[in-house]
């Protein structure tokens, strides 16, 4: 019996998982590892992927575009995605699709091939991440959450950086086919891993589906997407000295703010966007975007120009990234225990401080004739400053 003024638990308040939850966070962390890596793995091989399909490396680029087009898109639905096809089951989903677009990547005999393939690889690529952390939040208390995104955050930063080092040895000793075929036994493994380990919890099964926005779907599809084509290949085209620019960015503006006013008013939005009303959410989405546009920008940035201007091979075009991800390692865990004592807010105003003083200083070295020493630290120190804006805290730190 209990007691007057108070209330029993209900069973969804006392649900836990029934496998280890570190187990289940390392679980799917290893199926966004894999492809957070993928988002930069392809860089140092363009030139060998252009050469082997034999079309300019101008028209290589669109490997990245394509996969950058379909995996934003699916980013912003993957939500939505998740509650018309339960999340175990979409995520299971991705995984598997993922690791078939990997395969059929690797095999692909033109560069139409290989870009539709990376379009599939991208939209389900897309929904790993999100799904990833939407399990770790739902997996463990909100007094663990903080070191359990530590996991999540090794592979959102570390992969990055890794991939290309990984990339580029794996060109210079076998074939840019391999960067693909290194995905199937590590997508195999995270299937059946998930299967068996990540359950639903009650909250999730009982959430019924919005429905379908079409509507929305298809404006965020045209607006994001036309987005990611014209800033990808803007500077190539000669920006809007380019009528397909230009066409780009028309689209890009129409679908976007189209987007922007019909979710507003729809009765089912497929993304909400009321929970930009909370400016903590809001500024914190505005500095993750901007952190992260500048690190993923760099990792895509810096490889070429190793190669491109300086005699590196894929390799050491790579390995000029690798000490940043090393730094990162070994941030994670002491940036974790430094938020239990200092307010979260001042170790992110103290990051994006070192990631600005790095950005200056490569702005002032990066010369066609920069050493390889130079280079890394000017990447590190950006790298390194990056790892203390990572930490995703509950309210009580701020």
């Amino acid at each position: 019996m209990t007691d007057v003024g108070t209330t029993a638990p209900t069973p969804d308040a006392t649900w836990r998982p029934r496998h280890n939850p570190w187990l289940i966070a390392v679980v799917v962390t290893l199926a966004a590892f894999m492809e957070i890596l993928d988002t930069t793995i392809v860089n140092v091989a363009l030139r060998y992927i252009a050469g082997d399909l034999a079309v300019s490396n101008d028209d290589a680029t669109w490997v990245l575009t394509s996969y950058l087009v379909s995996n934003g898109i699916v980013l912003t639905i993957s939500g939505w995605l998740g509650e018309v096809l339960g999340r175990k089951r979409y995520f299971l989903i991705c995984i598997a699709m993922f690791t078939v677009s990997s395969l059929l990547c690797g095999t692909s005999t033109s560069l139409a091939e290989l870009i539709v393939f990376r379009l599939a690889q991208g939209f389900f690529g897309g929904g790993l991440q999100p799904n990833q952390q939407s399990i770790i939040l739902d997996t463990f208390p909100p007094a663990k959450r903080g070191a359990a995104f530590g996991i999540a955050a090794f592979a959102t930063v570390v992969a990055p950086t890794l991939g290309p080092t990984l990339g580029g040895y794996i060109v210079d000793q076998w074939s840019w086919r391999w960067i693909f075929f290194i995905n199937i036994p590590v997508g195999a493994l995270a299937v059946f891993l998930v299967s068996v380990l990540v359950e639903d919890p009650p909250w999730v099964r009982k959430k019924k589906s919005r429905g379908i926005d079409y509507i929305g779907l298809s404006l965020i599809t045209i607006g994001l997407g036309c987005l990611q084509i014209m800033v990808d290949r803007g500077e190539d085209d000669d920006w809007f000295g380019s009528n397909f620019i230009r066409l780009m960015a028309l689209l890009a503006f129409l679908g976007i703010f189209g987007a922007i006013g019909w979710l507003l008013i729809a009765k089912k939005p497929i993304v909400n966007l009321m929970v930009f009303k909370d400016w903590h959410f809001s500024i914190g989405c505005l500095l993750n975007a901007a952190g992260f546009g500048i690190v993923y920008a760099s990792a895509v940035v810096i490889p070429q120009f190793t190669q491109q201007v300086l005699p590196y091979t894929p390799t050491w075009a790579g390995l000029v990234l690798s000490p940043g991800g090393i730094a990162l390692m070994v941030l994670i865990p002491i940036v974790t225990a430094l938020v239990e004592v200092v307010q979260t807010r001042y170790v992110i105003g103290f990051g994006f401080l070192v990631l600005g003083f790095g950005l200056i200083f490569g702005s002032i070295i990066i010369t066609p004739d920069v050493d390889f020493r130079t280079l890394v630290m000017a990447r590190t120190i950006q790298s390194a400053g990056f790892g203390f804006c990572l930490f995703r805290s509950t309210p009580s730190h701020f």
